[in-house]
């Protein structure tokens, strides 16, 4: 055992360069993990090339990487990027705002609407979410709760700019 004893403070002294040294040649950078707030610039596309969101001209988004904030592919991309990283990625719908949904097509008597709507415009449902007018015939008001880009692949560049 004393000969043990003796040893244990080089292996702990090899076991620390080894870390330091996996961390120099990594640059020091942090690597954005679960339970991790990190800031992102993106921009998203869809597939005709149109960008339909961009923080390049404010803020980074900020999230805690696992927190559910972010739609899940977006997340799952971050994992493991170090600070100065860019990625491009393409989601399917399911991993970004699913496939569009018929249940999810309403429509109410007018009667029962807020006055002066036209299609086009954005309302908030008696349970909270967000729907868009679609139509207005008939006596009735149709309104679609899907989400806008619902149904759509789409195609991220993002930076990470900081994980705390």
């Amino acid at each position: 055992m004393r000969t043990s004893a003796r040893w244990w403070p080089l292996g702990l002294l090899l076991l620390l360069a080894l870390a330091a040294a996996w961390w120099w040649m990594e640059g020091g950078k942090p690597v954005a993990d679960e339970g991790n707030a990190v800031a992102v610039h993106y921009e998203g596309k869809l597939d005709n090339g149109e960008v339909f969101d961009s923080s390049r001209e404010r803020e980074p988004l900020n999230f805690t990487v696992g927190s559910g904030q972010v739609i899940a592919g977006f997340d799952e991309a971050v994992r493991g990027m170090t600070v100065g990283e860019t990625k491009e990625f393409r989601l399917e719908p399911d991993d970004a705002y699913g496939e569009r949904r018929e249940d999810l097509i309403l429509e109410v008597p007018a009667a029962q609407a807020p006055d002066g709507l036209s299609a086009g415009d954005q309302v908030q449902l008696s349970n909270g979410a967000p729907a868009t007018v679609v139509s207005i015939d008939d006596g009735n008001v149709r309104i679609d709760a899907n989400h806008p880009l619902a149904g759509q692949a789409l195609t991220f560049e993002i930076e990470l700019v900081e994980v705390q």
